[in-house]
């Protein structure tokens, strides 16, 4: 038969006795306490009596001995509120409650305080909240000190972590430093030897688009051929790092193989597309071939798919040397004509890729802030002219690609002279002092 109650305080005083009895905890008789309460209190408040009940269980089978509590109110209109609570509870019937705790054996369980071996009297109402109030705070500490220590372990954790990471990117920043400098070598030993050319002044600028990736498809070759005339190549093939260096590479090499063999430069690129399509059916790249002949100025262009070359006159005069064709790896890749003109002493021949032109991703304004860096840059010494255009048309990189700028300036040669005024374009040559 189970105890009946109308009022709160004298459940909450029998659930302390019950959890004494038991020999529970004092947070738990706390927990028990509160968790009862609160239902119990939502039916006492509407005038309806609760029903308590209990029961040791011994368990068995390795389980735990547990004590069970039910609350009853049989006259409820609506389902227990059991949400929320401090001890979770169980509910069979809407009407019925029931918390399972853990508890000692019932041979472990010390006898009531009240019993005539103990003789002293049990703890009052006050002396009991107190007991749980010790233990909710002894409690809260305990959980303080473990959130501190673990707060601690954490720092070092992390502080190590950070540690680790720092050594890790300085270690990969040195492999990136090593592998750049590793590659911008082999790169460097694969470009063209300067050549000394009287008469004609050579420079080149190369910058890659990233600085951990140094090699790129933007490539150039310059050689004598056998009849004094120099022979300029400009490639840009398609992609970046090693592989477009290869592509690059192996361009230039049939170009400077076809122009030693004596092919006329009308017929080169087409016939450079003919030896590697075979060989890299994925090849494509754009090729500016340009020939100069230093004793008269004569300078021919030979065009597929590349920027046009940039001729400055001495006098500030400045006009792209347009040439129509397809590059390599393009449909019916050749020139369609070589472009004849003429170069006067300290005029400036201009030679790149599309990385310096489009580095904002317009065509016709990189060409026209190009003639106004060339001419602004063509009285500076001409090893540090193509840099300066370079650091010029890079002020606002939007797409940013390999660059190659190259310039060529005539000299005033002996020989050169003589032809120019052969041709009735100088009245004299000057002294040879």
């Amino acid at each position: 038969m189970p105890d009946t109650f109308r009022a709160l305080p004298a459940l909450r005083s029998a659930l302390r006795r019950l959890a004494d009895a038991h020999g529970l905890p004092a947070e738990t008789r706390a927990r028990l306490v509160l968790s009862v309460g609160t239902v119990a209190e939502h039916e006492l408040r509407a005038r309806r009596r609760v029903g308590l009940t209990s029961a040791h269980l011994p368990g068995g089978h390795g389980q735990t001995p547990r004590l069970s509590v039910t609350l009853t109110s049989p006259h409820s209109t609506a389902p227990l509120l059991l949400a929320g609570l401090p001890l979770p509870a169980q509910s069979v019937r809407d009407t019925t409650a029931t918390w399972y705790v853990p508890a000692p054996p019932a041979r472990d369980v010390p006898k009531p305080a009240d019993s005539p071996e103990q003789g002293a009297a049990r703890p009052t109402e006050a002396e009991a909240l107190e007991q749980e109030l010790r233990a909710a705070l002894a409690r809260a500490d305990s959980f303080a000190a473990e959130h501190r220590r673990l707060k601690h372990e954490l720092a070092e954790t992390n502080s190590g972590v950070l540690a680790l990471y720092v050594q890790l990117e300085e270690r990969d920043e040195a492999v990136r430093r090593a592998h750049g400098k590793m590659l911008q070598e082999l790169e460097d030993a694969l470009r063209p030897h300067p050549i000394d050319v009287d008469g004609v002044e050579l420079a080149v600028h190369y910058e890659p688009a990233g600085t951990h990736a140094p090699t790129g498809g933007d490539f150039y070759d310059w050689f004598l051929l056998p009849d004094g005339t120099v022979h300029i190549t400009v490639v840009d093939a398609l992609g970046h790092g090693v592989t477009s260096t290869r592509s690059a590479l192996n361009v230039t090499h049939a170009v400077r193989t076809l122009a030693l063999e004596g092919h006329p430069l009308s017929s080169i690129i087409a016939r450079t597309d003919e030896l590697l399509m075979p060989f890299d059916r994925r090849l494509m790249a754009t090729v500016l071939l340009a020939r100069i002949d230093p004793a008269t100025g004569e300078l021919l262009l030979a065009n597929g798919s590349h920027p046009p070359a940039l001729l400055v006159r001495a006098d500030g005069r400045a006009d792209y040397l347009s040439v129509q064709g397809r590059g390599i790896g393009f449909p019916m890749a050749g020139s369609d004509r070589v472009l004849r003109a003429t170069m006067d002493p300290d005029d400036l021949l201009v030679l790149y890729t599309d990385g310096l032109t489009e580095s904002r991703r317009d065509p016709i304004e990189g060409e026209e802030r190009l003639i106004a860096s060339a001419r602004r840059r063509a009285r500076a010494p001409t090893a540090a002219i193509p840099g300066a255009v370079a650091q010029d048309m890079h002020t606002v990189v939007l797409h940013a690609d390999d660059t190659l700028a190259l310039v060529v300036r005539m000299g005033r040669r002996r020989e050169g002279c003589e032809a120019t005024a052969r041709r009735g374009l100088i009245d004299r040559c000057p002294d040879a002092t």
